[in-house]
């Protein structure tokens, strides 16, 4: 009898939206995630080259295969710089699939990485190809290997070598003769050389493991010690008739992490020299290093509760330490900082200036986020951003300036500024005042070209190629003109910000879409979208997506808002008062925030109050209802942090401390501590193959809830990942549960 009352409800708000609008301006589930109508079109990877006079990028050809273009960047002439018929290999029919490449340094050969094979998030295995414009000669590498099973080849500097890591060894082999030279013999799982475990990948961005010296005389490399990291076991019930357990090495929150340590491998007799790094190699985190010449390293350490970053120089020929930095936080330090418009996750390395003798470091040390360059020898420090505002990333240096991103007037938007490296501190905004939004940039090497992406609350975004310091077009490389004349088709509904000032006095800011035919004197039901965790904010002037049109079609008003702990431009006490309070002080700000809409709107039914959110914002979600049942009715939280000690330790202890100095913390943050105040409507929804939140999570909540007789629903999407998108129709079975379990419950 439920199903039918919630399927009679649904076809009610269905036949009365289309009595008032067309099927053609009207979205639906289908229409969003199973008819490609709403897809965005996207500029692939490019690579500069030139020191930024031209760039190469991946595109199709008329067969559909894939071919490697090259275009001036003064004025986007195109000529092809790899055909599909130069990387056919010898007696096969089909090119391969660029899904990476990388060039020598003298610009005479192209690695190519094809059929690759997922790590964890990334597919970083695969098979490398090497194509010599010299000889014309297309070539594989590592091809005694079993096929997608190398990672990260490269290039040597003098061009003789391709060095790359397979099944946890790194190997340097002579793509001319071919003769593979196996460098370390002690990986196998437990030992990892040249790449990294699973929370490094995780929570530093780090992947690739070693890099080649200046001279190709040595290669620097990570070695992890994962031995004694708990395993857990996620289970496969569904690929045969036995159960398949499958192990991930996770460090859970309390628990040590791998030890790491660095080293230089002397490439012609493969002798190691290990380089001794102050501090306990299990209780310090190793996640940089760089060469900044033939005979000097940077280093970058963290200590275990992740709130003192030292940077330390290596000499290799002298085997001479010394630490030239040292940051200390009451909170953490971060390396690079979550932005929306940071694009560089993964690359811990410094920019580079004054000829490799200054480094550019962001800190937050006098309570706004800036830059400051420190000299390499003596440590020496000058502040390049001084003034009262953040910056949100930078991006690239020519001779005189460093290009940063920054908003100082409104912290859900991103623009382009310039900044003298002199220390004079004059800030000029170069984006134009036309590109109201969020903007993102990757600046070419010269500083004189750039391709910058633009989006806000009601634009997809585009691409184009513009010239510096004037901001001029060359060109648009993608105008997603498709997708906009598909939105025009439909019946929008309009968007719009807002900020909310809670009984604390904490001004907060929020995006506010209203229902379809929207009528103020009419009362909605408000559905809130929530992250609010210190990786992500919501409240921003980027598009808002097809499912939120489509929700606010269905009669919601839809909310984002974005609380104290979110990375937002607000200085650094905003971003970093969460510390020792997630799940808490997060918490409370949202539903402060919630009841101050509720006064602010009156169109918005505080009867019908909905959440939902994903991985924190499944956390916030549970946690709302949890602890605010007065305020929020139903709520939908996807793969959500039940309990704090469940997750990984690099990315809880540093947001929370250590659980042996202050366990109660970790227990009052999380969810499932008050579970036995559920009161509304809760759909928990998880992947049993989540290799980052794991499905212990919602299985130990489940046990709460029954433990307290507490009524809920839940679904599991067996094998599927954090995302839950494997496998046939997933998205599209996802997002009808959620938009059905909402509707039901706000008739």
């Amino acid at each position: 009898m439920k199903k039918i009352i919630t399927l009679f409800f649904v076809l009610v708000v269905t036949a009365s939206l289309w009595a008032q609008h067309t099927k053609e301006q009207l979205l639906t589930i289908d229409r969003i995630f199973n008819s490609g109508e709403f897809n965005g079109d996207y500029q692939r990877q490019i690579f500069w080259i030139e020191n930024g006079e031209a760039f190469i990028t991946i595109e199709r050809n008329s067969r559909g295969e894939d071919e490697l273009m090259k275009y001036i960047s003064k004025n986007n002439e195109k000529s092809i710089y790899l055909s599909a018929d130069q990387i056919t290999p010898k007696g096969s029919t089909k090119s391969l699939r660029i899904e990476d490449f990388s060039l020598s340094t003298d610009g005479t050969k192209i690695l190519i990485f094809t059929n690759s094979s997922r790590v964890w998030r990334s597919n970083t295995k695969g098979d490398y190809w090497v194509y010599d414009f010299s000889t014309k000669k297309l070539q594989q590498i590592g091809t005694t290997f079993p096929a997608s099973s190398l990672m990260f080849a490269k290039f040597s500097n003098d061009n003789l070598y391709v060095a790359y890591v397979q099944g946890f060894n790194i190997y340097k082999e002579n793509f001319e003769t071919g003769v593979i030279t196996q460098l370390t013999n002690n990986g196998n799982g437990d030992i990892i050389n040249g790449t990294f475990d699973w929370v490094y990948e995780e929570e530093f961005g780090m992947r690739d493991g070693f890099s080649w010296s200046p001279d190709a005389k040595q290669i620097a490399f990570w070695q992890l010690d994962a031995s004694d990291i708990g395993t857990f076991y996620m289970i496969d019930n569904t690929d045969s008739v036995y159960s398949k357990p499958i192990p991930i090495q996770y460090p859970k929150a309390g628990y040590n992490p791998s030890s790491a340590k660095v080293g230089l491998i002397d490439t012609e007799t493969k002798a190691i020299t290990w380089i001794p790094i102050p501090g306990d190699p299990i209780q310090h985190y190793l996640p940089a290093m760089q060469w900044i010449n033939k005979d000097l390293l940077l280093i970058q350490q963290l200590n275990r509760k992740q709130n003192e970053l030292d940077i330390y120089t290596y000499v290799p020929s002298t085997k001479t330490v010394k630490r030239i930095y040292k940051e200390t936080e009451n909170t953490w330090v971060d390396l690079r900082y979550p932005d929306i418009s940071s694009n560089q996750w993964g690359n811990n390395d410094f920019l580079l200036t004054d000829n490799n003798r200054s480094l550019l470091r962001m800190t937050e040390n006098d309570g706004w986020r800036h830059i400051y360059k420190i000299n390499i020898k003596t440590g020496e420090k000058i502040l390049l951003t001084p003034g009262n505002y953040d910056v949100a990333a930078y991006y690239a240096i020519d001779k005189k300036y460093i290009y940063i991103s920054a908003s100082p007037e409104n912290a859900t938007q991103r623009y382009l500024y310039s900044v003298p490296l002199n220390g004079k501190g004059i800030l000029k905004r170069l984006t134009p005042k036309e590109y109201s939004g969020v903007n993102t940039y990757n600046i070419s090497p010269n500083g004189k070209y750039a391709i910058h992406n633009y989006t806000n609350i009601n634009t997809p975004k585009t691409t184009r190629l513009i010239a510096l310091p004037k901001h001029k077009t060359i060109i648009t490389l993608v105008d997603n003109k498709r997708l906009k004349d598909k939105l025009v088709t439909l019946a929008l509904p309009e968007s719009s910000f807002f900020k909310v000032t809670t009984s604390e006095g904490i001004e907060m800011d929020g995006r506010i879409t209203k229902p379809l035919d929207f009528n103020a004197s009419k009362k909605y039901p408000v559905l809130f979208h929530v992250y609010g965790e210190p990786w992500g904010a919501v409240a921003t002037d980027s598009f808002i997506g097809m499912y939120e049109i489509f929700m606010a079609q269905q009669g919601f008003v839809v909310i984002n808002i974005d609380n104290r702990g979110t990375p937002s431009l607000k200085g650094s006490n905003w971003r970093k008062c969460i510390y020792r309070k997630v799940g808490v002080l997060n918490t409370k700000d949202q539903a402060l925030a919630a009841k101050e809409v509720l006064k602010k709107y009156s169109f918005i039914d505080s009867s019908r109050v909905n959440v939902w959110g994903w991985s924190g914002g499944g956390s916030m979600t549970q946690n709302l209802l949890f602890r605010h049942p007065e305020i929020y009715q139903t709520g939908v939280a996807v793969a959500g942090v039940a309990n704090q000690l469940f997750y990984d330790n690099v990315y809880q202890e540093r947001y929370m401390g250590l659980p042996s100095e202050n366990k109660d913390d970790f227990i009052e943050g999380s969810p499932v501590t008050y579970a036995k105040n559920l009161e509304g409507n809760l759909l928990l929804i998880h992947g049993t193959g989540d290799d980052n939140v794991h499905y212990q999570n919602m299985e130990y909540l489940v046990n709460e809830l029954i433990r307290q007789n507490k009524q809920f629903q839940m679904m599991s999407y067996p094998n599927r990942s954090h995302g839950i998108y494997e496998g046939k129709n997933t998205t599209r079975h996802l997002y009808t549960l959620i938009t059905n379990y909402l509707l039901a419950h706000n008739k």
